[in-house]
């Protein structure tokens, strides 16, 4: 890791010792993993130090691991333009425990956790409107899961008849799919377009 953010890792550390429980450093930038319950002190303490000033959010985003009993990641992502760093922030929740918002500190960061919540059901307690973002209204699931079903629950499409908007039951109508499970390299038992010049 460079000197650099090595130093920024340990001071931070040094000035949340509860809040940091490890510094990692990967592909040139900072990342540390805290306490879940001390994200808004930690996002104040990256924009108002002056050995940090991380004045801008560039993303809030989830990840899913199923496996685990905390199975979602949030994870954060800062840019300091004056010290021209980037930093990211980790921290573990699990479906039924909400993680503190941080609008008040970074106001960009209405949007993120929308969407974190709409794509994967991650909880922010307060935010000023946490509601779905990208599906629609009356959307059930979180498409982001790992656990959430490749085909959805419903489709939607317009009705001719009915000149409006239709919710279905998704319907998987397979006949006129056909699947060649063969390897390309152990040829197929049939010629395919093109190929009948290289059967001589």
């Amino acid at each position: 890791m460079d000197s650099s953010l090595s130093e920024l890792g340990d001071y931070i550390s040094a000035k949340l010792p509860e809040a940091v429980q490890s510094v990692e450093g990967n592909f040139g930038e900072l990342t540390l993993n805290i306490a879940a319950d001390s994200i808004v002190d930690v996002a104040r303490l990256l924009r108002d130090d002056s050995q940090c000033q991380f004045s801008c959010i560039i993303d809030i985003c989830g990840v899913d691991y199923p496996q685990r009993v905390e199975r979602f990641d949030v994870v954060y992502h800062f840019l300091s333009p004056t010290q021209n760093l980037r930093i990211r922030v980790k921290l573990k929740t699990d479906e039924d425990t909400p993680v503190a918002s941080i609008c008040e500190v970074y106001p960009g960061a209405d949007w993120f956790e929308r969407e974190a919540y709409d794509m994967y059901g991650i909880l922010f307690v307060n935010h000023p409107e946490l509601r779905r973002l990208l599906t629609d209204y009356g959307f059930e699931g979180f498409p982001l899961r790992k656990d959430f079903p490749l085909t959805g629950f419903v489709e939607v499409r317009y009705n001719e008849e009915l000149q409006r908007v239709v919710y279905e039951p998704v319907k998987l109508t397979q006949e006129f799919r056909s699947f060649d499970y063969l390897s390309p390299w152990e040829g197929t038992d049939y010629v395919l377009p093109g190929d009948e010049k290289a059967q001589g």
